[in-house]
């Protein structure tokens, strides 16, 4: 009997996926085979349908193409307005996905499900915004085309010859509550065409010549139709399992083929196939293992099987059982198999009548399922398969231990004989048996029932010690105490089996998980692969490497330290190269020693894991959770891989974004001062100006060269910061040093400005590099007489346990709320004072010259008005010499 009762884990999904949808939106989705089969009209008909019956609908984008029937269809229609993007000087119209959220009607129409949104806007697909407004409760209808689904792209592209660039994920598609197919036969698309209904006359030619021929809108079509068919099936699958109906509905042929470790199994394989392909329907290989039922050499050749069938395009699966029979027909109701594929049974009839017949019961209890029995000629020079192996000396000690428990059971009946009857001494052999049963498995306790009656009658049943018997009721006893032992045997061995198992996969699903935890937490490629092989090691015995493409191509070692010959190396290239597993234990040079498994990724192969067995074998149970590490080791390769990417495109974008920024600011700050020069040495060259006017023009070109100067070298200083080549010269110097060196620097533009300097006697000489902190000051200085033009400047110096602080700071207008941070921002400029000339360096210079010091630089806003800018500088003791200078001008 098997357990009917339902997967509570199941149950549980489903009740979470139940609270779920009860809170999101609902998503519909029009799909057609191509443009211009009317879904959009469709969506538009149904919008309008929905209006009638009370329900808020509202447009957020809907794509006309100029057809006059379908913009009929929107008045009435509430439509969002659209946002205006900026991209490269134009302005583009984009959904508004902030104006739809606060809006939030019952049914948002969306078109165009693929569309790619312009640059600035929240999300880079039109998809993404659908995901936010279903997550808000709002149900969305759109719109999608076949050519637009990710898994089909290459499909499409191979029929039609085109690329799509705008694709939506397949989850997606899955995750929408309804799909209603839009469909329409290629001769009326086509006819639609040339009246100009799908395009203006200029595209349609162009579009009948390429995309819009009969061809690839029939296949486009099939498409359509196969991807649609398939959400009807899921849909009748999902019911089904609602409803509890357990009997499969024949909506659609699908066949099922049980494998086991014959050889005859590939002939059933290969006769499946042949019926599949006649039905054009899907089939599986299904493999029932029993715990403990098949030996090392049995279970490679189910795995062989496996992979033959999976070859063929069989779908396959294993499942763990007891009761082979019924474990297939669970499978096939609950995957809604119509036919089920079996062999003809091989051994004598006799052992029928001791273990049955699991054909026979599986064509009884199949019900609405065919069973289709196949017979398989035996192939030459293949022996049939044996489950066991013969006993080993490992084996002959169990069943000497079971006869050791039996003699010990003797022994305690002998010493109970005066306490008890006799016929209760038989408990004591059963536990026995079931103790046998417990550690040595079913064929020793078998064994052990055996020798229990026998020792029972001999030693305490008159006359004793023969097998002779006094009374007939004893046999009664004698055979359901047998009886009573074989039950007890098979059930304790089952729940031994089923405890190995348990524990078998609980060790293989603690390993996936620590290393899926593991590798979550890592980032760079070397380091993942490091400790991939690490892991592995520690949970199969044997040398690990794993090897990924260099930028060459080439495959270089990543991680893992195994010792491969030029043979071993040549097996990890050809399952690099062929994407499937090469060496011991596969089709492709299986005499190898080592097993290269293939890092597959969703882009395509990554890399080569290698694998040398310790002892030499490739052990099935091991092959299996190695391909399962290879797996979790490839998807976090791949995420690293695409992570290095988005970074390195992010810094492509900000390297991109400070470039235009570098050449809109230096292009302006150097046009200015150059237009400033070539008018005025125009001027002096022209016809002869008098003594005042030449002084003032040379003097004006001498200050714009200067101008330009100092823009220079705030380029050519931030191109040593940023580069690493800034070297210090540190040495003790007065702070009153350093700030008289800049003003005297400043002086011309500080003739008009009132400068405060407050710097007490008890102030420390500080340790720095005085050009640099010269620089630091100018830049301070000249920034507030930039962006407080009419202010007093005030420069102090206060002594602090952390070191000297030193302040520069303005009575002007402040620092823009919230930006204190921003304007150490390289070519950041402040948005008070748009007519300020510069570049926006000098701040970014005044921290990178700090923070090689060791020191940070901070801005705030004073409390009386103006912006104060403040950092902290090293002290250090003035030497003996230089103190007697302290305090003069």
């Amino acid at each position: 009997m098997t357990d009917q009762r339902p997967d509570p884990d199941q149950l549980l999904a489903e009740v979470k996926a139940a609270e779920k949808s009860a809170t999101r939106g609902r998503l519909k989705i029009f799909f057609g085979a191509s443009p211009g089969v009317g879904k959009t009209y469709a969506m538009l008909e149904a919008a309008r349908a929905a209006k009638r019956e009370g329900k808020d609908i509202l447009i957020g984008v809907v794509e006309t193409h100029g057809r006059a029937e379908t913009s009929a269809l929107t008045q009435g229609l509430d439509v969002l307005p659209r946002k205006r993007v900026e991209y490269k000087g134009n302005f583009l119209e984009e959904f508004d996905l902030e104006a739809a959220l606060a809006r939030k009607p019952s049914i948002m129409l969306l078109d165009e499900l693929a569309h790619t949104n312009a640059p600035n806007c929240k999300h880079d697909k039109r998809w993404q915004d659908v995901l936010d407004l279903l997550e808000a409760g709002i149900t969305v209808w759109s719109t999608l085309n076949v050519q637009h689904v990710e898994s089909l792209n290459d499909v499409v592209a191979q029929i039609t010859g085109v690329v799509v660039r705008e694709t939506v994920p397949d989850t997606v598609l899955e995750r929408a509550d309804e799909v209603e197919l839009v469909d329409l036969p290629p001769d009326d698309l086509l006819k639609r065409l040339d009246e100009g209904k799908v395009y203006v006359p200029t595209q349609a030619k162009r579009a009948l010549q390429s995309f819009f021929r009969k061809g690839n809108l029939l296949a486009l079509r099939e498409l359509a139709l196969r991807r649609t068919a398939e959400r009807v099936n899921q849909a009748v699958d999902t019911y089904r399992r609602e409803e509890g109906i357990k009997s499969p509905w024949p909506t659609q042929q699908r066949l099922l083929v049980a494998v086991g470790p014959s050889p005859f199994s590939t002939r059933l394989i290969r006769a499946t196939r042949r019926m599949a392909a006649n039905l054009k329907a899907p089939w599986i290989a299904l493999n029932v293992e029993v715990p403990g039922r098949l030996d090392e050499n049995a279970r490679g050749r189910i795995e062989e099987n496996l992979s033959y069938a999976e070859g063929l395009g069989a779908e396959c699966t294993t499942i763990v059982g007891d009761h082979i029979a019924d474990d297939i027909l669970a499978f096939a109701r609950a995957r809604s198999v119509t036919t089920i594929v079996m062999g003809k049974p091989r051994y004598r009839r006799w052992r029928e009548l001791f273990t049955g017949s699991m054909l026979d019961e599986l064509i009884r209890k199949s019900g609405d399922i065919d069973v289709q029995v196949i017979s398989g000629d035996e192939p030459e020079g293949e022996p049939a398969p044996a489950l066991k192996t013969p006993p080993s000396l490992a084996r002959w000690t169990e069943y000497i231990g079971a006869a050791v428990i039996v003699a010990l059971c003797t022994l305690a009946g002998a010493a109970l004989e005066r306490f008890v009857a006799p016929s209760d001494l038989a408990m004591v052999y059963l536990l026995g048996v079931v103790f046998v049963s417990a550690r040595y498995g079913f064929a020793p306790s078998v064994l052990g029932s055996v020798l229990s009656v026998a020792c029972f009658n001999f030693f305490f049943i008159p006359p004793r010690f023969t097998f002779a018997v006094e009374s007939a009721n004893y046999v009664i006893t004698f055979g359901v105490m047998f009886v009573v032992g074989l039950i007890v045997s098979a059930l304790t061995s089952r729940v031994r089996r089923q405890a190995v198992a348990a524990r078998g996969r609980e060790t293989r699903t603690a390993a996936l998980y620590a290393l899926s935890r593991e590798l979550s937490a890592e980032r760079g490629e070397p380091e993942l692969a490091e400790l991939a092989v690490r892991r592995m090691q520690d949970v199969v015995a044997g040398d690990m490497a794993i090897f990924a493409p260099g930028k060459d191509g080439a495959l270089q070692r990543l991680a893992g330290k195994a010792e491969l010959s030029a043979a071993d190396l040549a097996v990890v290239q050809l399952a690099f190269e062929r994407g499937q597993p090469a060496g011991a234990g596969t089709d492709n040079l299986p005499s190898s020693r080592v097993l290269a498994l293939p890092l597959r990724g969703a882009t395509g192969n990554i890399g080569v894991a290698s694998f040398i067995a310790g002892d030499g074998a490739v052990a099935v149970d091991r092959r299996e959770l190695l391909n399962a590490f290879a797996s979790q080791t490839a998807m976090a390769l791949e995420r690293a891989q695409l992570a290095e990417k988005a970074q390195r495109s992010q810094v492509d974008a900000e390297t991109e974004r400070l470039r235009n920024a570098l050449l809109s600011s230096v292009s302006h700050d150097l046009r200015t001062p150059l237009a400033a020069i070539t008018g005025a040495t125009s001027t002096l060259l022209g016809p002869k100006t008098d003594d005042e006017t030449s002084r003032e023009l040379v003097r004006s070109i001498h200050d714009e060269a200067r101008r330009m100067n100092r823009l220079v070298n705030n380029l050519l200083d931030m191109t040593r910061l940023e580069s690493g080549q800034l070297r210090l010269r540190k040495e003790p110097v007065l702070i009153e040093e350093v700030v008289g060196s800049a003003l005297e620097a400043l002086k011309d533009q500080l003739e008009s400005r009132q400068v405060k300097i407050d710097i007490p006697p008890d102030v420390p000489p500080v340790r720095v590099d005085l050009v640099l902190m010269e620089q630091v000051i100018v830049n301070l200085v000249e920034n507030a007489v930039k962006y407080a033009p009419l202010s007093t400047i005030e420069i102090s110096a206060r002594n602090t346990p952390e070191g000297v602080l030193v302040e520069v700071a303005d009575n002007g207008p402040g620092l823009p709320p919230g930006q204190e941070e921003r304007v150490f921002d390289k070519f950041y400029r402040a948005s008070n004072a748009p007519g300020v000339r510069g570049a926006g360096l000098g701040l970014t210079i005044c921290r990178g010259i700090l923070q090689a010091h060791g020191e940070r630089i901070w801005a705030r806003n004073r409390d009386g008005g103006g912006a104060s800018f403040q950092f902290v500088l090293e002290a250090a003791p003035l030497p003996p010499e230089n103190m007697g200078d302290r305090g003069k001008p």
